[in-house]
C-alpha cells in the first residue's frame, strides 16, 4: 500500500499530467453523500421544475456509495470549449441561419470527455494497478456540477453553471469515482457577488432566483422538446436550434474567454450556424451525416427542424414561404405542420394567407387546424 505522502504525490503528478491528457482542470472530491443537493432535488421535483431528462432516482443521484462499492474519492475534470466562430457566415434575407449553443459546436462532448477520462484512467492504472474506477459524463447519475463544485473546479454560479476562475463557465464536466484515497481539494469561493446579469437576461425568466432554475421554462430545454410550443416560447426561442447561451454570454467573468486548444472541439461555422431552409428537407440519413457528430443531434432531427421553422417565422423572411408551405401541406408530423402554420402567420403577406387557407381546407388534425386558424386571425389583425 502507498503511504499518505505517496498518495499526495500521485495527486500532484495527476494534476501536472492533466494538460497532456487533454484536461484543462482537475480536482478531487470526497465521495460523501450530497445532502444539500438531495434536498434541492426533492424541492425542485415538488415544484415541478425538472426537465424530465434527469435520472429518476434521487438517492442514486446523490449517494456515490449506491453506484460504486466503497468509493474513496471522486476525480472531477473540466475541458474548455470555443465561444467564438472564426469567419462566421452571416444570416441575411433569403439565407437565414439558425444557431447551435456553443456546447454543441465541436464533436459531441460526451465522446470527447469519455476519451479524456479513459486516458486519465489508463494513466492512473499504470501507477496504481489495483485501481477501480467508474467514469460518468452528463448522462451519468451523479450531478457533474455538484461533483465539480465539491472538487474545487469552480463555484456554483447564479446561472446554475460551474464557473472556473480561469476558464469561466465554458467548460464540459465529467467525473470518475475511484477506490483511491486521494485528499479532497478545497472548494472555490463564490464570486458572483451582487451581480444578477444572468437572471435579468434570461429570455423566459427560467432563472427564478440565484442558482434556482425552472427547467420547464429554460430555452435550452424548450429547444430539445418535441411537442408544440406556445406562442410566447416560440417568440423567445428566436433563431436558436439547440440550447441557449444567454446567461453565460452576459456573465462578466466569461467576457473575452475563448478556448481553442482542443482540436476535436473546434467548430465548423456552417454547422454551428446552418442555413435554415435546407434543414427542413433533410432525411434522417442526411441529418445524421451532417450533424450526427455534435451533441445537439441527440434528440434527432425533429426538434431541430421544428426550431428551424420557428426561426424562419421569427425572421419574418418572405422568401421562406414556399418551404414553410411545403411543410404545412406535406409533412407527416403534425407538430411540424402546426409550427409551420404559426410561422406563416408571423411572416404575413397574401402568399402566407393563401398557403394557410389552402392547408385548412385539407387538414384533419385538430392541433394543426387550431394553429392554422390562430395564424389566420393574426394575419387579419395585422392587415
Amino acid at each position: 500500500m502507498m503511504t499518505i505522502d505517496q498518495w499526495k504525490q500521485l495527486k500532484q503528478d495527476m494534476k501536472e499530467a492533466a494538460k497532456d491528457l487533454g484536461i484543462d482542470a482537475i480536482g478531487v472530491a470526497s465521495p460523501d453523500p450530497f445532502v444539500t443537493l438531495k434536498e434541492r432535488l426533492i424541492r425542485h421535483r415538488a415544484l415541478g421544475r425538472e426537465s424530465g431528462f434527469e435520472p429518476k432516482d434521487i438517492e442514486r443521484r446523490t449517494n456515490p456509495s449506491l453506484l460504486f462499492d466503497r468509493p474513496k474519492s471522486i476525480i472531477s475534470i473540466a475541458v474548455a470549449y470555443s465561444t467564438k466562430l472564426e469567419n462566421a457566415p452571416k444570416s441575411v434575407e433569403g439565407a437565414r441561419r439558425g444557431i447551435f449553443a456553443r456546447a454543441s459546436w465541436g464533436n459531441d462532448y460526451h465522446h470527447v470527455l469519455r476519451d479524456r477520462l479513459s486516458k486519465l484512467e489508463q494513466w492512473l492504472r499504470e501507477r496504481v494497478p489495483e485501481l477501480r474506477a467508474e467514469s460518468m459524463v452528463d448522462t451519468g447519475e451523479l450531478s457533474d456540477r455538484a461533483v465539480a463544485e465539491r472538487a474545487g473546479i469552480g463555484f456554483s454560479a447564479k446561472n446554475c453553471s460551474i464557473i472556473n476562475p480561469e476558464l469561466g463557465s465554458w467548460i464540459y464536466l465529467g467525473e470518475m469515482i475511484t477506490n483511491l484515497p486521494l485528499e479532497p481539494d478545497e472548494q472555490v469561493t463564490e464570486q458572483c457577488g451582487s451581480c444578477t446579469k444572468c437572471i435579468d437576461a434570461c429570455p423566459t425568466g427560467a432563472l427564478v432566483g440565484p442558482g434556482e432554475l425552472d427547467a420547464q421554462k429554460c430555452v435550452s430545454f424548450l429547444t430539445q422538446t418535441k411537442t408544440m410550443l406556445s406562442d410566447e416560447y416560440m417568440r423567445k426561442i428566436g433563431n436558436r436550434l439547440y440550447g441557449c447561451d444567454t446567461c453565460q454570454i452576459v456573465c462578466p467573468i466569461n467576457r473575452g474567454k475563448n478556448w481553442t486548444q482542443h482540436e476535436d472541439l473546434q467548430p465548423d461555422p456552417e454547422l454551428a450556424k446552418p442555413l435554415l431552409i435546407p434543414l427542413l428537407s433533410l432525411s434522417n440519413k442526411e441529418f445524421k451525416q451532417q450533424f450526427g457528430h455534435v451533441s445537439g443531434a441527440w434528440r434527432g432531427k425533429k426538434p431541430i427542424q421544428r426550431n428551424a421553422v420557428i426561426a424562419l417565422g421569427n425572421f419574418k423572411d418572405v422568401t421562406a414561404i414556399p418551404a414553410l408551405r411545403e411543410v404545412l401541406q406535406n409533412d407527416s408530423r403534425e407538430v411540424l405542420r402546426a409550427t409551420a402554420a404559426w410561422a406563416l402567420g408571423r411572416i404575413g403577406t397574401d402568399a402566407a394567407s393563401e398557403a394557410l387557407q389552402s392547408a385548412l381546407a385539407r387538414e384533419q388534425v385538430d392541433l394543426v387546424i387550431e394553429s392554422i386558424q390562430e395564424a389566420l386571425v393574426q394575419l387579419e389583425a395585422t392587415e
